[in-house]
Order: C-alpha cells, then structure tokens, then sequence
C-alpha cells in the first residue's frame, strides 16, 4: 500500500496542472490580503456603521484573525472545484492514457490500488488546506497582527477575545478538510464513469452548485431536502465562531460527511472489482 501510495503522489505532482489549485489560492489570498491594506479601513467604517451609535468598539478590528475569517467565507466556496481537478482524474485520466489496464495486472488487487490513489487524493486535499491556512491565517497575522475579531453575523455581532481564537481555526480547517475530502471522494467515484477527467470533475461541480443552491433556497420543499445534502452540512465550519458553539450540530455535520466519505469509498471499491477495463 505504501509503495501505491508513493507512486501515486509522485503522478499527482508530476503533472503541472497540479499547481494550478496552489497558485490560484495564493493569488487570491495576496489579493483580498493587498485590498485590505489598501483599502480596508473604508471596509470596515462601512461594517461599523450598523453598531457605532450603540457601541464603541477599542482595539484593532482589522487584524489577521479578521482577513482570514473573511478568506474562509470567499475560498471555500470555491475550493471544491480545484479539488475536483484532481480527484477527477485519478481513474479517468488512466483511461485516458489507456494505462488502466496495465494498472490492474500488476500483482496487486484492485481494492489496494483504489483505496491507494484515494489516499493520494485525500493527501492532495490535505495540503492544499495546509497552503491555504499558511497564507490565509498565517501571512495574514504577519501582515496585520492580531487583536479581538469582531464578526457581523446578519444582525448579530460576535466579539471573540484575541486569546480564544487560534484553536477555532484549528477546528475550522479541520472540519474543512473532512467537508474538502467529501468533495473529493465524489470527484473520485465519478471518475470511474469516465474515460477523461473532464466529465468528472464537471459532474462534481454540478452536483456541488445544484445542491448550494437547494440549500440556499428558503422554501417547503426545499427545506425538507436540506438536512440530506452534503452541502447543507459544509459550512459547519462556522460554527466555531458563535459565541456559544453547538458541539452536538458540528458533530452530526461532520459524521454525516464522514457517512458520506465511507459510503462514496466503498461503491467505488465494489464497482471498480467488477469494472471490465478495455483501455
């Protein structure tokens, strides 16, 4: 298995398009970073608006802890289709190539080579996180320093002191990267239906928009769906930064993202079994 694996993430960063997801979170993260140092003080008077004749607020609103919370909200939303890039071209781009078939008679069984390339798949998700915590939170502290973060949650405005921040975002980008894998396992067992990686990862972020939307659409039907889309469950992340934290919801989100995680790995292991490889 772990000679699987390492061969597998040698092919993975082998292939240039690999970069594109670190390069593109890194020009996005210097630019919102560079529009707050330019311009983030208007930013903020605008927010403070809301609150100013109620409340004074002393400290530094515009702080790392700050620029990296509202990175969170822009980037992960996006992510998924970077992951997808990947994650959908695990098994159809060895169609593609016509090396699948090569693949599967060597001496190894084809369960150790798919749950191999998902670990690679899973370890791709994983440092991408990492690269986006190292300059989303980060450079941001470096940047901007670090103070009290002042959150404005619809019409609720969240104060959480400078010493009880850190392990939030620790937890965040832990349960980002259980919500990330999700979307990466789906991009993997869509692979299996593809001979290129285009229909995959197409297909992920189809499923992921239709479903965002579903979950955004505040009506009966609509409703009732929520609780069963993965994407409802997500946003968890969140969670940690309310002033009281309900360890019970970010627990059901994350185990129900596991489900789906273990029952996306399973089918791809039983169908990849039965798949009758031409290529």
């Amino acid at each position: 298995m772990w000679t699987i694996l390492q061969i597998e993430l040698f092919k993975i960063f082998k292939r240039p398009r690999t970069y594109i997801a670190f390069v593109a979170i890194a020009v996005i993260v210097f630019l919102i970073q560079l529009a707050f140092y330019v311009d983030g003080g208007a930013y903020i008077s605008f927010l403070m608006q809301s609150i100013e004749s109620d409340f004074h607020v002393e400290g530094k609103i515009l702080n790392g802890y700050f620029i990296c919370y509202f990175i969170l909200q822009t980037l992960l939303i996006h992510v998924p289709l970077l992951i997808a890039l990947i994650g959908g071209d695990m098994i159809a781009g060895e169609a593609n190539m016509g090396t699948l078939r090569l693949l599967i008679s060597k001496p190894i069984s084809r369960a150790s080579l798919i749950t191999g390339k998902f670990i690679a798949t899973m370890v791709y998700t994983l440092l991408l996180l990492v690269w986006m915590a190292i300059l989303s939170l980060g450079l941001s502290m470096l940047i901007f320093g670090t103070d009290d973060l002042l959150l404005f949650k619809g019409e609720e405005v969240v104060l959480l002191l400078r010493s009880d921040i850190l392990w939030r975002y620790v937890a965040a980008f832990g349960f980002a990267a259980i919500a990330m894998t999700t979307v990466a396992a789906l991009s993997f067992f869509l692979s299996l239906f593809a001979e290129n990686s285009i229909g995959p990862i197409v297909s992920t972020m189809s499923v992921v928009i239709v479903f965002t939307i579903l979950t955004s659409i505040d009506l009966p039907l609509f409703n009732a769906m929520k609780p069963y889309l993965f994407t409802s469950h997500m946003l968890g992340w969140k969670g940690f930064f309310d002033d009281d934290i309900f360890y019970n919801s970010i627990a059901r989100s994350a185990i129900f993202l596991l489900a789906h995680i273990g029952g996306l790995l399973g089918l791809s292991l039983v169908i990849f079994k039965k798949k009758d490889v031409l290529s």
